[in-house]
């Protein structure tokens, strides 16, 4: 007699693969779900004997569903523009938690609830490393990641400031130039840095000085402080080029000899290149050699005539007194600098922030900013590094998944960085629904890490992964289904025809 069995267990698996495939056409546009496919095995065999050769006389029992594996190939990956949505490319996993509870999902379209934590469409939050202060710590472990509007940006202290200014060479000595420029506390507050910068009678000099609204500061013992913050000498050369921030000569020091009636006045630099100390030496009665240290002589000066020096902005009012031989009246100098003035302090804020110190940065590189020339004064540009607080307005997600927030104040920071699960046997995972898989003691435990690494795919930011299904195939396989479907309950009719005929053999 015929076995009912073997056809029975081909429409029982037939059936099983046109419900895989009726599902895998289901989840067609499932964001990130992966087609499963069914894999037949026969069953056991019944030994009805052997051959004259002794191979064996075998029966099968019929067929089974062997396996369902998944096909975690790559889904296309489609721009969508939602700075929540993020897809896979390659392998692992969102991790994602629900009441204590671990999944793991590819489909990431995420959203920020009203706790402002990154949750799946289902409500589970989305796990990553947060970042403090902008700094995401991936060696601690994972945890939920806020990313909502009520993220705050932490005010900066302004710590350089730069003034694109020229000053006119045509200005008359004493004229006034001033330029303000806005800086920031260590509480973000604001306040006004002027820059003033006033003509000297030098040539080719200015002195500047640079304060705060006194307004803005507390008193000192009782004295009203006066907001100045920094004074000093810009000298420029011929050309209007800034070639220094400072320098000069110092008080001059006269020798024990004779000194007749010289003294000087009007110590100042005016050149790049001037002597460490400048040494006046008389050589006869009415004469004196001046030498410069690092520039060499710098010229013979007589008594009773004024000598000026073309590098050291000084004048020798000799007097008609003699001088003796080997008097001498020696300067000290300071060689013209020219670098940014740094760390100007600012100390005793009013409204209780942390003194701070800022540099003026003169030069963009090696180029000054500020120049010399026969123009009105004016400043085309300011510049400083200093912020008020923000809130966050938008983030972006990178491919390594860290999440960058852009602020009100106009700055951005890591937020935090999503985390990738990878497993040593993907088919292992069982699929929960809801594009949820969890880990069984067949996938191995989950190894969460950082996308881009250890083998784990990139991230694309406002981008979702597709369903992976083929139309195409699933029809083909759809049709093959049918066939063998039909076939099996063919030989089902079949083997009732043949059961009827059998025991219609008896005789009536």
């Amino acid at each position: 007699m015929p076995n009912f069995s073997i056809p029975l267990s081909g429409l029982t698996s037939e059936a099983t693969a046109l419900s895989a495939i009726a599902n895998n056409l289901a989840n067609q546009n499932t964001t990130g779900y992966k087609d499963t496919s069914v894999l037949f095995s026969d069953l056991f065999y019944q030994n009805l004997g052997t051959t004259g050769s002794g191979d064996p006389i075998q029966l099968g029992s019929g067929t089974q569903v062997g396996s369902m594996p998944s096909n975690f190939t790559q889904g296309s990956v489609t721009s969508t523009g939602v700075p929540t949505d993020v897809a896979i490319q390659g392998n692992g996993f969102f991790v994602v938690q629900d009441g204590g509870v671990t999944s793991f999902t590819r489909a990431g379209d995420f959203s920020v609830d009203s706790n402002n934590f990154l949750v799946t469409s289902n409500g589970q939050q989305v796990l990553g490393y947060p970042a403090v202060n902008g700094v995401v710590n991936s060696g601690a472990g994972v945890a939920p990641l806020q990313l909502g509007a009520g993220t705050i940006s932490p005010p900066t202290t302004t710590a350089n400031v730069s003034v694109t200014t020229n000053l006119n060479s045509g200005d008359t000595t004493g004229t006034a130039y001033s330029t303000p420029v806005t800086i920031y506390d260590s509480l973000g507050a604001t306040h006004i840095l002027t820059f003033t910068f006033t003509k000297d009678a030098g040539p080719n000099t200015w002195n500047y000085s640079l304060g705060i609204p006194p307004g803005d500061l507390n008193a000192v013992g009782g004295v009203p402080p006066t907001g100045i913050l920094a004074t000093g000498t810009l000298t420029f050369n011929g050309n209007g080029v800034l070639i220094g921030t400072g320098g000069g000569a110092g008080a001059p020091t006269y020798g024990v000899a004779n000194i007749g009636n010289g003294t000087l006045s009007g110590e100042a630099a005016t050149a790049a290149t001037i002597a460490q100390t400048v040494t006046m030496t008389a050589t006869s009665a009415t004469t004196f050699s001046v030498v410069g240290s690092v520039s060499g002589a710098m010229g013979t000066a007589t008594v009773g005539t004024p000598f000026t020096s073309s590098q050291l902005d000084f004048t020798i009012n000799a007097g008609s007194a003699a001088f003796a031989v080997g008097d001498t009246i020696t300067v000290p100098t300071t060689p013209v600098a020219l670098g940014d003035v740094k760390a100007i302090p600012i100390t005793g804020f009013a409204d209780g922030a942390t003194n701070q110190t800022f540099n003026w940065n003169t030069l963009n590189g090696t180029t000054p900013v500020v120049s010399q020339v026969a123009a009105p004064d004016s400043t085309s540009s300011t510049q400083q590094d200093g912020s008020s607080s923000g809130t966050l307005t938008d983030f972006t997600i990178g491919a390594d998944g860290t999440v960058t927030g852009a602020f009100t104040n106009g700055k951005t920071a890591a937020l935090g960085q999503l985390a990738l699960a990878s497993f040593a046997d993907e088919q292992g995972l069982e699929n929960g629904g809801s594009n949820d898989y969890t880990q069984t003691l067949a996938s191995g435990q989950a190894v969460v890490g950082i996308a881009g690494t250890s083998g784990r795919g990139t991230l694309a930011g406002g981008s979702l992964e597709l369903s992976n299904v083929d139309i195409a195939t699933e029809f083909a396989n759809l049709i093959v289904a049918q066939r063998a479907f039909e076939a099996n309950a063919k030989a089902v009719t079949t083997f009732d025809q043949i059961t009827q005929d059998t025991i219609n053999l008896k005789p009536q």
